[in-house]
């Protein structure tokens, strides 16, 4: 199972993949005149000032549900095994890669606001398959990118999550003590850890996209600030080190340490994991916040590539590199380029952060973050339900079977206990088939739409000849803007304009959008 897993993902993880990522981020970010710097200050404003509805969750309950996916395992296990096969140079590369992918994230964020739908619940719905179907066209690639997102999310990926919080805890708590079982001999922990896990997700995901809202929007920042402050403090105590870290993640990124493709390939990959961005897992959340133009909604997308990477992977960074509890492996078998750990540590795993921190501070380490991991982790399986159940939902627009979501919540709930309890190298091997396979998807999907339409960039100029016009109140037109398809806000902007005069500035003067 092992060798065929590995045997796709060289075919999946190609370096064609690798510079494709890199290369959209790159070309979104000139095309949008670096949307993630000239917007810094209104992506603040518009996650603060956004409210939830009946139909919709509020921009911060869509920040934290896409945040809940993209600021978990990867961010603490991710980081250490972009550290442990590529070096300190890898946290370069997950930088450039984050940084780029905030344009990356506006463009497929706003796609997902522009063509997103009601379902017959009444709550909002989108996605790139949505996107895809509608803006591109083509309805069978957008079924491909649906099927293969719910394999990814409802099956695949669960696992990685899970698994790490099982390893966690087993390093922080288990006994030793060993059970057989009919899928092998498995530590008491993990079955444990495994069956509160299951327990408590199938309490969450059964209660609908608000709880899962609600829930995020309260854990996640909790635990990101929790987990920020430790590695601050770990920092403050090293602070001579920081200069040495920088030279060292700098200047490992362009030597041949792991060889410089292995650092480019390692922060790539692990980033795209972590941030998410062009993978087309944050387009979801991003559709299911009420806003008052698609825009807004791509702005505060793009900021959670800061959020991410920026803060919480460079803290699990800083911590490893200045407390030196990492190895990195060479390219023969069982060689090391560098070795401070013992060779029995596996980098696909949390021991290098949960070791950083015991070191620095004993007996808080393990357990802190089996804690945090759990958090992390558990908040993340929450937004891959989520964004399964949206493609399902996608499907059920055509293809109408009983049952399936209760399906998508039995096998999701089983594969998490089952993903708690295998090897690590397994799960992680699994989740780089499902992030690889949307990812390919999603980027040759939006690309093909932005030399179609450019849907996200008319969008972008729209909402910012508003913004100089100094509008009361934003609203969006597609028919003006020439934008096809987008049936939510054409009947939005017509029950709009009956209502109101429309947007007008300041002067009181009508705002009409400009193509």
């Amino acid at each position: 199972m092992q060798s065929f897993v590995d045997f796709l993902n060289g075919i999946i993880w190609s370096p064609v993949l690798i510079y494709l990522c890199l290369g959209a981020g790159l070309f979104y970010s000139i095309a949008t005149r670096f949307v993630q710097i000239r917007h810094f200050r209104e992506m603040w404003r518009l996650l603060m000032e956004g409210k939830s509805s009946d139909k919709g969750i509020s921009s911060f309950q869509a920040l934290a549900v896409s945040l809940s996916g993209r600021v978990g395992t990867g961010n603490i296990a991710g980081v250490a095994a972009a550290i442990g096969f590529g070096g300190p140079g890898a946290v370069f590369w997950m930088w450039v890669v984050a940084f780029f992918g905030a344009a990356t994230a506006y463009i497929e964020s706003a796609l997902a606001q522009i063509y997103k739908e009601e379902d017959e619940d009444g709550q909002f719905r989108g996605g790139p398959a949505y996107y895809i179907e509608k803006a591109m066209g083509k309805k069978w690639y957008a079924w491909i990118f649906a099927i293969a997102t719910i394999f990814a999310c409802g099956v695949l990926l669960p696992g990685v999550q899970s698994n790490s919080i099982g390893n966690a805890v087993e390093a922080a708590f288990g006994s030793g003590e060993m059970i057989e079982t009919t899928i092998g001999t498995i530590s008491l922990a993990k079955i444990v850890t495994g069956t509160i896990v299951s327990i408590i997700l199938a309490f969450i995901i059964f209660g609908g996209v608000k709880r899962i809202a609600s829930f995020t929007q309260i854990v996640v920042p909790f635990m990101a600030l929790a987990y920020i402050i430790i590695a601050f403090i770990i920092i403050l105590l090293n602070i001579n080190m920081v200069p040495t870290v920088f030279s060292m993640i700098i200047g490992d990124a362009f030597t041949p340490m792991a060889g410089i493709g292995a650092a480019i390939g390692w922060g790539v990959k692990r980033g795209v994991y972590s941030n998410e961005a062009g993978q087309g897992t944050g387009p979801h959340a991003a559709a299911a916040a009420d806003v008052q133009h698609p825009a807004q909604q791509g702005l505060v997308q793009s900021f959670s590539i800061y959020i991410d990477t920026l803060l919480v992977c460079s803290a699990t960074a800083f911590m490893i590199i200045i407390t030196g509890a990492y190895n990195v492996h060479g390219g023969a078998e069982g060689a090391y380029l560098v070795q401070n750990l013992s060779a029995d540590i596996s980098a696909n795993g949390p021991m290098f952060t949960q070791l950083a921190i015991e070191s620095a501070m004993p007996g808080i380490g393990k357990p802190f973050i089996a804690f945090a991991l759990f958090f992390f982790a558990f908040t993340t399986i929450l937004a891959y339900y989520y964004i399964a159940e949206t493609n399902i939902a996608y499907i059920r627009r055509s293809l109408k079977l009983p049952g399936m979501m209760f399906v998508l919540k039995i096998i999701l709930t089983v594969a998490v206990f089952y993903g708690t309890v295998k090897t690590a190298n397994l799960a992680w091997a699994m989740g780089d088939v499902g992030v690889g396979l949307m990812a390919w998807l999603n980027i040759v999907g939006i690309l093909i739409i932005f030399f179609l339409a450019k849907p996200a960039m008319v969008a972008l100029k729209d909402y910012e000849n508003q913004q100089q016009a100094g509008v009361k109140e934003y609203t969006f037109n597609p028919v003006k803007l020439g934008i096809k398809n987008a049936d939510y806000w054409e009947k939005r902007y017509k029950s709009f304009g009956k209502s109101s005069s429309g947007a007008r500035d300041l002067s009181g003067e009508p705002i009409e959008p400009t193509a």
